[in-house]
C-alpha cells in the first residue's frame, strides 16, 4: 500500500529485434540473473487484465479502500500497463523473500508479551522499496547489456500497478482468500517487485488456486476485514488502520488491535502454506534495532529526533512520529487486558498528556481509562 517513487527508466527505444530462439533464451537468463540478484523466483506475463478490472472497480466503488484516494486515481492505468508504460507488452514479475532464518518463526510469533510492540516481519528490516527497486535495476542493466537498449519502468509497490494480478498470471502462485499471493513452495512471506518492458518474451503459465475449503485467514482476522473470500475492507485491516490512516482510529477498532503497532501479519501467521515459508536470501532484511522484542514504553519515549534518526532506512519511517505515537499508546491501552494498572506503563502514558498533537493526547487518554478500568 506504499507510495513511492517509480525506478527510472531507459530511453524509449524501438524494442530489440531478437528471434524466437533469442527470446526463449534471454527469457531463462534473466531468470538466472534473477535468482543471483536475491529473488526467489523470476516469471514473465502478457500485459492484458482484463479479467481483473471488474472486481477492482467493485472494490473501489464499496469504499473499501479507505483513504487511499491514490488506489482510484489513475483509472484503467492501474489494470492495463501499456497505458501506465506505453509500449509495454510484457511484465517480469519477481518475488524476493524476506523471512529471518528461524524454521520456528510462527510459533515465536504467536507469543509476544502483552508488553512487546509487534512489528509486522516485513518492516523489521531495510525498507524494501529500494532493496527491491535496486535490484530491479540491475537486472534491467543485465537486459540492456544483453539487448542493447529498450524500454522498461522498474516498480515496487510505487505506481499503479496490479501486482498481484500480473504475478498470479506470470505463474508465481494465486490470489490466496486474505488476497495476499501465496505459492505452494514459499507460501505468502515475501515482495513483489516488477519490470514493464517492450520486448515481447515468451510468457509462463499460471498456476491453480490451491486454498480449497480452508478459512484460516478469515477466521483469524482480528478485525474481520477480510469480509469474504479475496475481498478485503481496508478500513478494518490493521495494516492499514496502522499504516496508511491518519487521524484517529476509530474508538470500536481499538480494542482488535492489540499490541500491533505497525501493520499485521495474523491471516499470514495462521495460513496453512506459510509452513513452506522461505527465509531471505540477501541480508537487508534482518532484524534492526531489537524491533523483534521491543518493550512499547521504550519505543513510546522516543523524541521525534530519536524516531526519524532510529527509523532511518525503515519503511516505519514514513507514518512520521504522530502516527507511532498514537499505535503505541493504543497497544499500551490495551496491555490492560493483562498488565491493568502497571505504573511504568501508566507513567509513560502520563508523560505524553501534554504532546503537542491532539491525535497523540486523545489516544493517550483512551489508553489511561483502559487502565483505570
Amino acid at each position: 500500500m506504499n507510495a513511492a517513487e517509480p525506478q527510472k527508466n531507459s530511453p524509449v527505444s524501438p524494442p530489440p529485434r531478437l528471434t524466437d530462439d533469442a527470446l526463449v533464451a534471454l527469457a531463462a537468463q534473466i531468470k538466472i540473473w534473477g535468482r543471483e540478484l536475491g529473488f526467489a523466483e523470476v516469471r514473465m506475463t502478457d500485459v492484458d487484465l482484463s479479467h481483473a478490472e471488474a472486481g477492482l472497480q467493485a472494490w473501489l466503488d464499496a469504499g473499501y479502500h479507505g483513504e487511499m484516494q491514490y488506489m482510484a486515481a489513475h483509472g484503467t492505468k492501474r489494470s492495463r500497463p501499456a497505458e501506465l508504460v506505453p509500449g509495454t507488452v510484457r511484465v517480469i514479475s519477481a518475488r524476493m523473500s524476506y523471512l529471518p532464518e528461524d524454521p520456528d518463526w510462527r510459533t515465536a510469533e504467536r507469543q509476544h508479551a502483552a508488553d512487546t510492540a509487534v512489528i509486522s516481519l516485513y518492516a523489521r528490516g531495510r525498507d524494501y522499496h529500494k532493496v527491491l527497486r535496486q535490484r530491479l535495476q540491475q537486472l534491467a542493466d543485465k537486459i540492456r547489456e544483453r539487448t542493447g537498449e529498450f524500454g522498461y519502468r522498474a516498480f515496487t509497490d510505487s505506481a499503479p500497478v496490479m501486482e498481484v494480478a500480473l504475478a498470479e498470471k506470470a505463474g508465481l502462485g494465486w490470489r490466496g482468500k486474505h488476497t495476499l499471493l501465496l505459492s505452494r513452495e514459499a507460501g505468502s512471506m515475501f515482495f513483489l517487485g516488477e519490470i514493464l518492458v517492450d520486448i515481447p518474451l515468451p510468457v509462463d503459465t499460471p498456476t491453480g488456486a490451491h486454498c480449497g475449503q480452508c478459512t484460516s485467514c478469515i477466521d483469524v482476522c482480528p478485525t474481520k476485514a477480510i469480509v469474504a473470500p479475496y475481498q478485503v475492507d481496508a478500513r478494518r485491516c490493521i495494516s492499514y488502520l496502522t499504516i496508511e490512516l491518519h487521524g484517529s482510529i476509530p474508538v470500536e477498532l481499538r480494542p482488535l488491535i492489540g499490541n500491533r503497532i505497525y501493520g499485521c501479519d495474523d491471516c499470514q501467521l495462521f495460513c496453512p502454506w506459510n509452513k513452506f515459508a522461505q527465509p531471505a536470501l540477501v541480508d537487508d532484511f534482518a532484524v534492526r534495532h531489537g524491533l523483534d522484542h521491543a518493550r512499547m514504553v521504550h519505543l513510546f519515549a522516543w523524541d521525534e529526533a530519536t524516531f526519524l534518526r532510529m527509523m532511518e532506512g525503515s519503511p516505519i519511517r514514513r507514518i512520521g512520529h504522530e502516527s507511532w505515537l498514537r499505535n503505541i499508546a493504543v497497544g499500551l491501552g490495551n496491555a490492560a487486558s493483562q498488565l491493568r494498572g502497571d505504573p511504568v506503563i501508566v507513567a509513560a502514558l502520563q508523560n505524553r498528556l501534554t504532546h503537542s498533537s491532539e491525535v497523540v493526547r486523545e489516544h493517550v487518554l483512551w489508553a489511561l481509562e483502559q487502565h483505570a478500568c
